[in-house]
């Protein structure tokens, strides 16, 4: 009888010994996977704020060139409209000052660099989605990680008992899918 009780008492401390490990391997895990959705939301969040910012100072580049092609442009049909001596002159100092700033911007922006602009934004975009799908895929790993532990047996006995349901993916809907349009 003293052994059936030593034998009982020992089942029941391995059990409880068990359940306590596997308690604070879930809490870990499930902190882990609460992590790895924190990385997503940032990087979420990343995206976000670099898509206004970058498309804002390629628009500012772009208004600036545009500013200098249009003053070139508007200095040219000035000259070419030009009747007298004095309207000539006018008009001529108009296209120097407007050529001058456009080999001001030539010379600081090779190529004046509206495509090198728009080349960052699209490196900056990709970057971005880049970050965004190894946060996706590490959540994701967590995640599986996670449900496949509280689905085993001896964890699924006692897992939802203790507050640990599944959790789920980190799924992209098909309107996310397309890819975003940076207009200018």
């Amino acid at each position: 009888m003293n052994k059936t009780v030593l034998g009982i008492v020992a089942v029941v401390l391995i059990a409880v010994m068990m359940i306590f490990s596997g308690y604070n391997s879930l809490v870990s895990m499930n902190e882990n996977v609460n992590g790895k959705w924190s990385q997503v939301e940032n990087q979420l969040q990343r995206r976000n704020d670099l898509i206004p910012n970058l498309v804002s100072t390629v628009k500012g580049y772009a208004a600036h060139e545009s500013e200098v092609f249009q003053a070139v442009s508007d200095a040219r049909a000035k000259l070419g409209g030009a009747k007298t001596v004095s309207d000539v002159n006018a008009a001529n100092s108009e296209v120097t000052s407007a050529l001058s700033r456009l080999l001001m911007v030539a010379e600081n922006y090779p190529d004046l660099k509206a495509n090198t602009n728009f080349l960052q934004l699209q490196d900056e975009l990709a970057g971005t989605e880049n970050r965004i799908a190894v946060a996706r895929k590490d959540y994701n790993d967590s995640v599986q990680g996670f449900n496949a532990k509280i689905k085993s047996l001896p964890t699924s006995l006692y897992a939802g008992m203790l507050g640990f349901n599944a959790r789920d993916y980190f799924k992209v809907e098909e309107s996310a899918k397309a890819v975003p349009k940076v207009q200018f």
